[in-house]
């Protein structure tokens, strides 16, 4: 056993050797070892301490939490049916070990008297902080629950799990099955010229003549905004709206997943005393009620939809000029680029010529070297496919402080999106301090020909957003586990320092140092920034009301719908559209059956954190604007009260600690052009 590279604990993780076949014996023998250190400790008569009872559970936990980070990262990054299988099987194994766990009422009568007893105060605020969520943790996990109820609270935790797992599963085995061939070029103008090479070279590799699409995003996107076959956009709209429903595959149909998940979430969450999941969920975030949620949605929706519909006026006289009077779901990215090439004289595609990878990640690295006092370099480790790579962040002494991969291209049987995730968190051990390594993945698009990865803008900032919730793991000061970097944080406030990294894409003094023309290797020109300036809010009246639609979408589902009743989840979309949405897409357009933020993600009654964090973000970059972009006071006062903390104290604590008074939705409103 000891040969399993998956209880490999010493040091970076072994991906070159880990299969699929070590995953079920290395889980096992920790959740074994687990079992047998829970009954030590809940049998002892020796009273608990920190030392002898805490950090006893907190070491097999980290243990168990370090293995299982690997497996998953390695299922959503180089999926295959072999992990695939190996990944639920033990899915499930975990899941039945944490509600066992969580439902230990000797464990939760331990913490209790931990926090009880007089040497409460004398441990660290961290220490204290850790035993007060444990304690509230084990409430919401069904520990205070008659005997008679706990069985069906565990077996609603491990369905849960099940059905969230299976979600996604649908998704990416329908994103990854649909393909598109187009034999004759003339089919594709309008479209750029690396968009067309790529589906060349896709066609190539699947043993075919012509062009294959696909909808993985690097593909799908470049179709929907320059295309001039409205047929073709048409085909992968239709596509991508309705993957993972009955109108694609009935094997991959997530509609009664989304059903069966709601009614389960109600049924935990009325067990636990709650009127419905979302007075649970906000049990452990910044927000108090989810009226208060919806208070704060609608206060932003009304300052946001008049420019949402002016927004769309100008979209809708635009369409009439290029004949698309009536202009299809389809047509509105085609029609919105042509929109912004004819108002701002730029595209996305010219824009992206001066992103080469190399150039944009040292143009990251070169911000936060600057602001935050560290150096970023290239190091070596093993990773579990060709496209990583791995780097190290030392302090101003040399001294290294944390460790990343980043894995930034597109490919099959990888997950769509972008995310960061713990690979190991910082703690001090009796061996010594660990360090932090995070995983930073992306879905852009892979080089093309003898080209080097170009990105787009958008995944410039893509990439700054992932980096930004890196190092809220990585600059962390805490070491205690259960509160080390992002552990412990409020869901609404753990995206604070990812979209506070976002507005650095927007300095003049930040991007001509990290765009290098891919022929000529010229800087941005001032010219065409000036032009993105002025473009930054295009249609940011849509873009914001689309947010406030998914996440009102998202709180009636969780809070007073009855997933029992008449209504589907079709429906509640539909009712909050009417209220707030200035687009409508088609009937058959299956949005919610890929909503995986909610449904597989962890954003369940929580899909709102990205506008409550962003007013965070957008007043905590309001004192970089006064004090200088790259201020490194601004930067130090951040890295200190922000990102060290972790999750050691409330986020508001160390919002006010930064910025020195409660945060404002001005500045918000103020940077998406909605000031006045």
């Amino acid at each position: 056993m000891s040969s399993n590279p998956l209880l490999h604990f010493s040091g970076l993780p072994k991906f070159n050797e880990i299969k699929p076949e070590h995953m079920s014996p290395a889980i096992d023998s920790l959740i074994a070892q687990g079992r047998a250190l829970v009954e030590e400790l809940a049998t002892s008569q020796v009273t608990p301490t920190w030392e002898n009872f805490a950090l006893k559970l907190e070491d097999q936990s980290e243990k168990l939490g370090r293995a299982w980070s690997q497996v998953g990262h390695m299922n959503a990054v180089v999926n295959s049916p072999e992990l695939r299988e190996a990944y639920n099987d033990n899915l499930q194994k975990l899941t039945d070990f944490g509600s066992d766990l969580a439902q230990d009422e000797r464990l939760y009568a331990k913490f209790k008297a931990i926090q009880a007893s007089a040497n409460f105060k004398e441990l660290s605020p961290t220490q204290q902080t850790i035993i007060n969520h444990e304690v509230r943790d084990f409430k919401l996990g069904g520990a205070e629950l008659p005997a008679n109820q706990k069985a069906r609270f565990k077996a609603i935790s491990e369905e849960l799990s099940k059905l969230s797992s299976k979600f996604e599963e649908n998704i990416m085995d329908n994103t990854n099955d649909f393909t598109h061939l187009i034999t004759d070029v003339d089919d594709l103008a309008g479209l750029p010229a690396d968009a067309i090479e790529a589906a060349a070279e896709a066609a190539t590799a699947a043993g075919k003549t012509g062009y294959l699409f696909s909808l993985h995003f690097p593909s799908y996107l470049p179709v929907m905004q320059y295309a001039e076959n409205r047929e073709l956009r048409e085909t992968l709209y239709r596509a991508y709206a309705t993957r993972a429903s009955e109108l694609s595959k009935q094997e991959w149909d997530n509609t009664s997943l989304i059903s069966d998940i709601l009614k389960l979430k109600k049924e935990e969450a009325t067990m636990l005393g709650f009127n419905n999941y979302a007075e649970l969920s906000l049990a452990t975030k910044m927000a108090d009620t989810p009226k208060q949620v919806a208070d704060f949605l609608n206060t932003l929706a009304q300052r946001a939809k008049p420019y949402a519909e002016r927004d769309m006026e100008e979209l809708l006289a635009y369409a009439k000029k290029l004949d698309l009077a009536d202009m299809q779901a389809w047509d509105v990215g085609f029609v919105s680029e042509k929109l912004r090439q004819d108002k701002y004289a730029f595209s996305d595609q010219e824009v992206k010529q001066y992103f080469p990878e190399e150039k944009v990640l040292a143009g990251l690295f070169k911000v936060t070297e600057t602001i935050f006092g560290v150096q970023v370099r290239k190091a070596e480790a093993s990773a579990w496919h060709q496209d990583a790579s791995f780097y190290e962040i030392s302090d101003s002494a040399n001294k290294p402080i944390a460790y990343f991969y980043l894995d930034l291209y597109a490919r099959q049987n990888k997950r769509g999106g972008a995310w960061m995730d713990e690979c190991i968190s910082r703690r001090k051990k009796a061996t010594g301090l660990e360090l932090p390594v995070a995983y930073l993945t992306c879905n852009f698009s892979a080089p093309v020909g003898n080209k080097p990865a170009l990105f787009t803008h958008d995944e410039v900032t893509t990439m700054f957003h992932e980096f930004g919730h890196g190092l809220h793991h990585m600059l962390t000061q805490v070491e205690e586990y259960g509160v080390s970097g992002i552990k412990g944080v409020e869901w609404d406030a753990v995206e604070l320092p990812s979209q506070f990294m976002e507005n650095f894409c927007w300095e003049w003094e930040v991007l001509r140092n990290m765009t290098a023309h891919v022929e000529t290797g010229a800087q941005l020109p001032r010219e065409l920034f000036d032009k993105m300036i002025a473009a930054k809010n295009f249609q940011a009246g849509m873009q914001t009301v689309r947010q406030i639609e998914f996440s009102l979408f998202d709180m009636r589902l969780h809070g007073d719908f009855d997933p029992n009743g008449k209504l589907t989840a079709l429906d509640v979309i539909d009712q909050v559209r009417d209220e707030v949405a200035v687009l409508r897409p088609p009937k058959w357009n299956r949005f919610p059956n890929s909503f995986s933020h909610i449904f597989a993600g962890g954003y369940a009654a929580g899909y709102y954190s990205y506008k409550w964090a962003e007013v965070l973000s957008a007043d905590a970059y309001s004192l970089f604007e006064e004090l200088g972009v790259l201020s490194d006071e601004a930067g130090s006062r951040f890295k200190n009260e922000v990102l060290a903390k972790g999750g050691s104290r409330p986020a508001m604590e160390s919002f006010i600690a930064f910025r020195g008074r409660e945060p404002s939705m001005d500045a918000l409103l103020r940077h998406n052009g909605m000031g006045d």
